[in-house]
């Protein structure tokens, strides 16, 4: 379509405020950025859509035009919206580069604009694929009813026979159409997609997952994922997954299938804005818990915040708290750490198992400090709240099910039996089936018992695909508290979960977490100790032992964990690595000798034991 065209819609609120001459420039597609330099997204021919977020002042509107002119764009249209008219530095500087300039009435959205060019693009490319997109067009637009993502890839699927799902950074399944991908599949695709965009290539990114198959990967762009830096979204990002090698497409079809991703993108703004008052709700509580607050002002807090994160009524739930950071080598102004931990929180704790946008909705994130903290229900496990993924037929969280803890190597359940700070007690986290039980255990916590986040499953759900979009310049921490029934836990709960972060953030990886049962008293210090101290004092008790195993390969430093686990008994250590007592004695006698201690001392064996756990 031709520009001449978009000026003639009333309906697009377009002013026409540069380029006259140009009109006749025919537009292929539509972005909407407020980065600086957008060219690296840009293939020529794109009705360029921006806030102007990116002009601090009158001598940045010249290089963004001629970044634009020199990618190809057929025009530039920029809103107004709370700065009353177009400065007139962006006006001249596009005049001189004959780049025609628009401005968009406050009271049209850019989504308008963007569905309206997609449409038109897509129908004068190929008519058989205009009516596809129409029709998700119409779908979309009528939300819930009309069928949301999971109508727009049954579309994908019967009319273009393209088998697509949209997935979250930590490989969840937000929609799909027919068969459900395998999760360890899911996994590997979240990480592909991460590390492809941390790279700056445009989109599809094509990979070949383990099972053989090839997917092409398309990022699901909204009008607030542009930014200055890819970092600011990557840990959050949905995108969208064909099976299918893009590299053997057409033109048209890819264009549909960019088309497609825009209209997921209006779901993706439409949960994100659902968000704000769960967001509210947290950061009033953490307010009044860190402001000291009464029990009965957090109370009345907490029952206003329980109908809106679990509908339905029912007992009062118990509550968790997880403190989350994100940390960038350089990181500057434009991905601060909190948005980006307080986003990755609000999608990482979704039930895996449960496909779905709205399996977000059952937490509330506030960010403070640079960190997120998320308060989370623990709804009764008989409750059978809708959108629990444990069915009538009990499929959902069983062992090898898709998402469940008996499927190796991929996002599994986050909580399972005896989690709680007290003993024996099981809790239930919002939507999250069971661990698999053991042999003879059913699995299954008494009604009306929650079940509890846990942060070693936390770590294995999220670690592969987190690790690669935090690449070599990015690390997540993550702390997890104990459950707690009152108002009057709720302090103890966060500072829980602060200095279980802490300790995690001790620990070397990209992504770490620490629960409230491994604060005990040595390893709540641990993180506190310099880390030149650490490592000084790790090296004179531990490298000696390190250097007589290398030369000899001798088996002295599991030899140590073994003799520490076993509480200095000879019998029960020399039983666990298989050694005669006297074969067992000869290396402890050595690892005395190298280092000048007495393992039969409790302070040495006390030294030992920080070393090996700090090192």
């Amino acid at each position: 379509m031709r520009l001449s065209a978009l000026l003639d819609t009333d309906a697009l609120g377009l002013r026409l405020l540069s380029g006259e001459d140009e009109l006749d420039r025919t537009v292929r597609g539509v972005m909407t950025t407020d980065l600086r330099d957008p060219s690296r997204y840009l293939t020529g021919g794109e009705l360029v859509l921006t806030g102007l977020a990116w002009r601090h002042g009158p001598a940045d509107s010249e290089p963004f035009v001629r970044l634009l002119s020199t990618a190809g764009v057929a025009a530039l249209a920029a809103g107004n919206a709370g700065i009353g008219t177009i400065p007139q530095d962006l006006v001249d500087a596009c005049a001189r580069h004959r780049l025609p300039l628009f401005s968009v009435d406050e009271q049209v959205a850019f989504a308008t604009i963007t569905e309206y060019v997609v449409r038109q693009v897509s129908g004068e490319r190929a008519g058989d694929l205009a009516a596809v997109v129409d029709r998700h067009r119409r779908l979309m637009s009528v939300g819930a009813g009309g069928g949301g993502p999971e109508a727009v890839l049954d579309l994908l699927g019967t009319d273009l026979d393209l088998r697509a799902w949209v997935l979250s950074s930590t490989g969840r399944e937000i929609a799909g159409a027919g068969q459900p991908l395998p999760a360890p599949v899911r996994a590997e695709l979240a990480g592909a997609q991460q590390a492809a965009s941390r790279t700056g290539r445009p989109a599809p990114y094509r990979t070949a997952a383990q099972s053989g198959r090839v997917y092409s990967l398309f990022p699901v762009r909204t009008g607030a994922d542009p930014g200055a830096d890819v970092r600011a979204t990557v840990l959050s990002d949905w995108f969208l997954a064909v099976e299918a090698d893009a590299g053997e497409w057409p033109a048209e079809r890819l264009e549909l299938l960019r088309g497609v991703t825009l209209l997921i993108g209006v779901e993706r703004e439409r949960r994100d804005a659902s968000r704000a008052v769960r967001r509210r709700l947290a950061t009033e509580v953490f307010e009044l818990v860190r402001g000291g607050a009464a029990p009965s002002e957090i109370g009345a807090r907490l029952r206003a915040a329980a109908p809106v994160l679990l509908p339905g009524g029912g007992a009062p739930p118990q509550w968790q708290i997880v403190v989350a950071r994100v940390d960038w080598a350089d990181a500057g102004a434009e991905a601060p750490p909190g948005p980006v931990a307080r986003a990755l929180l609000e999608e990482l704790l979704a039930d895996p198992a449960e496909p779905g946008a709205e399996a977000a909705d059952r937490v509330a994130v506030a960010v403070a400090e640079d960190r997120a903290m998320a308060l989370v229900p623990l709804e009764p496990a008989g409750r059978g709240s809708p959108g629990s993924p444990a069915g009538a037929d009990g499929s959902a969280g069983s062992p090898g099910s898709p998402g469940s803890a008996g499927s190796a190597g991929a996002p599994n359940s986050l909580a399972s039996p005896g989690a709680a700070g007290s003993r024996g007690s099981a809790k239930r986290a919002p939507g999250h089936a069971p661990a698999a039980p053991a042999s003879g255990d059913s699995g299954n916590p008494p009604d009306g018992e929650p079940v509890a986040l846990r942060a070693d499953l936390l770590l294995a759900a999220v670690r592969g695909p987190l690790a690669r979009g935090l690449a070599e310049d990015g690390r997540l921490t993550i702390g997890v508290s104990a459950a707690v029934d009152s108002p009057e836990g709720l302090r103890g709960a966060l500072e829980e979960a602060r200095h279980a972060r802490r300790v995690a953030a001790a620990r070397p990886g990209r992504v770490c977490v620490a629960g409230h049962d491994e604060l005990a008293s040595h390893v709540l210090l641990l993180p506190f100790v310099p880390d030149d101290v650490r490592r000084a004092f790790t090296a004179r008790l531990l490298d000696p032992l390190r250097a007589y195993d290398r030369r000899h390969r001798a088996e002295l430093i599991p030899t140590l964990e073994a003799f520490l686990e076993c509480d200095g008994s000879w019998t029960r250590c020399a039983s666990r690595l298989h050694l005669h007592v006297n074969t067992l004695r000869y290396r402890i006698g050595r690892i005395e000798q190298l280092t000048g201690r007495d393992l039969a001392r409790l302070e040495d064996k006390l030294d030992f034991f920080l070393a090996l756990r700090m090192s």
